[in-house]
């Protein structure tokens, strides 16, 4: 049997199921961090969690098929260990920033929804004017 095939199953197999794990743990931790940016609209909340979730499965699974290929020859059960050792690692970095990337946007709008309810206007308001044209 050709190692260089098992490397790729096993690749994919551990890649795919990492990236699994990292987005529904994204999913569920950050859905809180949305609402409250949402100021509570748990129905648009669900709906951008749900799209950032599908963004990363398609950033993070482009990312594992196109650095499947290897140009080294898998004939040893040391060079399947290697081979994997290093393509695994990369996955792990490149989910790493991604998930710190997703947890830095997350936490950029909630700061920014937070500072927006505090903010009061620079002078109370004097009266009214009347409309252009009445």
């Amino acid at each position: 049997m050709d190692l260089t095939v098992v490397a790729y199953v096993i690749y994919l197999l551990i890649s795919i199921g990492l990236t699994v794990w990292v987005a529904r743990t994204l999913s569920r931790n950050g859905r809180a961090f949305i609402g409250d940016v949402l100021h509570g609209n748990e129905k648009l909340a669900d709906a951008v969690n749900q799209l950032l979730v599908v963004g990363f499965y398609l950033v993070n699974i482009g990312f594992v098929t196109l650095y499947l290929r290897s140009s080294e020859e898998v004939d040893t059960a040391r060079a399947l260990f290697e081979a994997l050792s290093v393509k695994l690692g990369v996955v792990l970095l490149v989910l790493g920033v991604m998930h710190l990337g997703n947890v830095w946007v997350l936490n950029r709008m909630r700061r920014r929804g937070i500072m927006e309810r505090q903010q009061t206007p620079p002078l109370p308001p004097q009266g009214w004017t009347a409309p252009l044209g009445a």
